[in-house]
């Protein structure tokens, strides 16, 4: 009997498998070495990320991404070196499941309070902000002709809140893994630069204003972590940490917009896809119209608003834990959700050719530059006009 004959035939996947694992039951010992390898890699990335950061730089906070050391450390090391066959499965779990529970854990970052928080035009000029940087990415991107997704992701990143921004939305709209890691280095090496110089600069602009300061700093800089740096220097070298807690509430104010843009990129992107699809008589799926990881997302997101608003009405959050325990509970998830992000993007790097950034070139870098000046006259413009209104 030929081994044809005899050869068993592969099960098919159930739902639950499918949308857990990627594989069926009898396969999941095969992810394992490429997860160990990715979660060892993001171990590295985020120890690193704190050294440089606090203790070689004094930062309380630091602003280095571990996302981008994970990415970077992971090119390099696939530039190297051959990507054992072994490990592929399991950097392909960490870069599909790992980072769409990473995403979901990461709405418990948002709540709706801090919109309330920055006031009536406070929000307005974070709003112009996005809308200004998702529109001159998108336009700079396409006289640039380069692909319509890595543009999207750039404008993502600059105009809300950088590294988490992009790895959120590349899924839903289907980006490939070398468009997100090219969009997360172009994102995260300006969002540094604007760390260094930003402080400095926006002291001489508003004369010192610290309202006015953090505003601008925390609509202009791209990531959560380099916002609070960059802010973190401005309060200690000229001694005003009002500024600090503005541009806090002001990055929280543009990270809740995620909530918003990401559901419409992709059903921005599901509708392009449907109308391709007419002519050759495919269907797009319902699902494709609201992935099931950004419902996930956005279920986060309301869990924290309800459980803070038992918080502030004197209560309990969800009429179970104090405080205290609230407290405890979401920086618990927030820093569960990091974790899982880096070592997802960790698997990115492993898995990239670095060669395929070669026909890329410099372009992205030159729209991450246009994005990130653009946001950044769009903030002085907006603060100078509604900035003496707004008072935390």
């Amino acid at each position: 009997m030929s081994s044809a004959t005899t050869a068993r035939p592969s099960r098919k996947m159930s739902i639950w498998e499918k949308n857990l694992l990627g594989v069926t039951v009898e396969k999941v010992p095969s992810l394992l070495p490429g997860l160990l390898v990715a979660a060892l890699l993001a171990w590295l990335s985020i120890w690193l990320s704190k050294y440089v950061g606090v203790t070689l730089l004094g930062f309380d906070k630091t602003p280095i991404s571990a996302v981008m050391l994970a990415i970077l450390l992971g090119l390099i090391i696939g530039a190297v070196m051959p990507v054992p066959r072994v490990l592929k499965p399991g950097f392909a779990f960490a870069v599909t499941k790992v980072l769409r529970l990473g995403i979901v854990l990461l709405g418990i970052r948002l709540t709706i309070f801090d919109v309330f928080e920055l006031g009536v035009f406070g929000v307005p000029i974070v709003v112009v902000c996005i809308l200004g940087a998702l529109f001159f990415a998108t336009r700079i991107n396409k006289v640039m002709r380069l692909p319509e997704r890595l543009g999207t992701l750039i404008a993502v990143g600059t105009s809300i809140c950088g590294v988490s921004a992009i790895v959120a939305t590349g899924p839903a709209i289907d980006a490939e893994e070398e468009e997100v890691a090219y969009a997360v280095a172009v994102i995260t090496i300006f969002g540094l630069l604007a760390t260094l110089v930003y402080p400095y600069a926006a002291n001489a602009i508003f004369a010192g204003d610290a309202t006015r300061v953090g505003l601008f700093l925390g609509t202009s800089v791209h990531d959560t972590s380099q916002v609070v740096g960059s802010a973190k220097v401005y309060a200690d070298v000229f001694g005003a940490p009002l500024a600090l807690d503005v541009a806090t509430v002001t990055k929280l104010v543009r990270n809740v917009f995620m909530a918003v843009v990401i559901p419409f990129m992709a059903f921005y992107y599901a509708r392009k896809m449907a109308r391709q699809g007419e002519s050759t008589g495919r269907r797009a799926s319902f699902l494709k119209l609201l992935p099931l990881f950004v419902v996930g997302f956005l279920v986060m997101a309301a869990i924290r608003s309800i459980g803070d608003a038992g918080i502030n009405a004197g209560g309990n959050a969800w009429g179970l834990w104090d405080g205290a325990a609230w407290t405890g509970i979401v920086g618990f998830i927030k820093a569960w959700a990091g974790n899982l992000l880096v070592v997802a993007l960790a698997g990115v790097g492993l898995s990239t050719d670095f060669r395929t950034f070669r026909g890329l070139g410099i372009k992205p870098f030159l729209v991450g530059l246009c994005a990130a000046l653009a946001v950044g006259v769009l903030s002085f413009i907006a603060i100078t006009l509604l900035g003496s209104f707004v008072t935390l």
